[in-house]
Parts: C-alpha cells; structure tokens; sequence
C-alpha cells in the first residue's frame, strides 16, 4: 500500500476514493510536498480527504474545499477553507479566484456531470500557477448513460479534451488534417 492511501485510510473523517487513484496523486503530487502551496478539492463530502491531503503535502500547503453542501463549512475548525458554490456556475469561478488568486492544484471530485467537469476545466486553467496541475476524477461518467450523465455524448468531458488536444497537433503542417471549431 503506497503511502497517501495508508494516510487516506488513516483519516479521521470518512471519504470515499477510488483506490487506483493513490498511485497517481503520489506520483503527480510528491514535488509539492513541504511547500507553499495552494490545493483546491471539488466535492468535500464527509472531508477525508481534505486531512489526507495536509498530511500528504505537509504543513505549508493550504488546502481549500468546495462542496455544495453548506454543513462543510464545519472543516473550518480544522484550519482548512471552504467555499460553498455550484462548480457549473462560471460567476461562481470568477469570484473564487478573484479572492483566492492563482493555485497551484485543482483535484476536481464534485458532481461529475459534462458541464461540472467541463467548465470547472474551463474557469481554472487560466488561475493555475506555472508547473501547477489539473486533476479529473470519475472521468467515467463521460461514457455512462445513467444518473443523469446523458454519455456517451459529443459533450462529454473526455470529447471535450479530445478536441483541445487534436487541434494542437493539427496545427502541425506536417498533419493534412481539416481544423475544427475549437481552432
């Protein structure tokens, strides 16, 4: 078991986590370990994960939570911060990051739906620090047709980046591929 599992394991509050996605936050987030950074969480639920993520990335990180419900405001005790707000909400993005400036990661866990995923995507790429990441989980949902995800779709969040990448490497003069409208 890797270590940020056995942290997650050790929580004081409950969370739910699929547990092949350890490996890859250890791997993509070790470097910002010990540092001043700023880590935003997507959907909080029970707040697991907000201690797993100041045990993991030490003392100097600021870990922020956003979750719909507003009874996670009682994390505050704890010395995180947590913004109550609809992620599909672009005003919503505006103000936060107006407040809160640049962060260095975003782990998106909130409601999983295109527009969620979508334009959390959208309104954070451009308030992510050099060197920052962007983390997606529950990628799934863009080929699942229940619970109101209505995929798989051409708006699904895996189309969506499949259209930002193509069009990269479209512009490639070497590729004789048409460019499309995301161009």
């Amino acid at each position: 078991m890797n270590k940020i599992l056995k942290i997650f394991k050790s929580s004081p509050h409950s969370s739910i986590k699929w547990d092949n996605y350890f490996e890859i936050y250890e791997n993509c987030l070790k470097r910002f370990k010990n540092k001043n950074i700023t880590l935003v969480e997507i959907g909080i639920g029970n707040g697991g994960s907000l201690f797993m993520w100041r045990n993991f990335l030490g003392k100097k990180a600021k870990i922020i939570g956003i979750e719909l419900n507003p009874e996670a405001k009682k994390f505050e005790k704890y010395g995180f911060k947590i913004f109550i707000g609809d992620q599909s909400d672009p005003t919503f993005w505006k103000k936060f990051y107006n407040k809160n400036g640049k962060i260095d990661v975003l782990i998106d866990d909130g409601g999983h739906t295109n527009l969620q995923q979508i334009t959390t995507l959208m309104e954070s790429v451009e308030n992510i620090n050099n060197g920052g990441v962007i983390l997606i989980e529950d990628t799934h949902t863009s080929f699942m047709n229940y619970k109101g995800f209505k995929n798989p779709s051409k708006n699904s969040l895996i189309n969506f980046t499949t259209n930002i990448i193509e069009n990269l490497h479209r512009r490639n003069p070497m590729i004789k591929k048409k460019i499309n409208l995301f161009s």
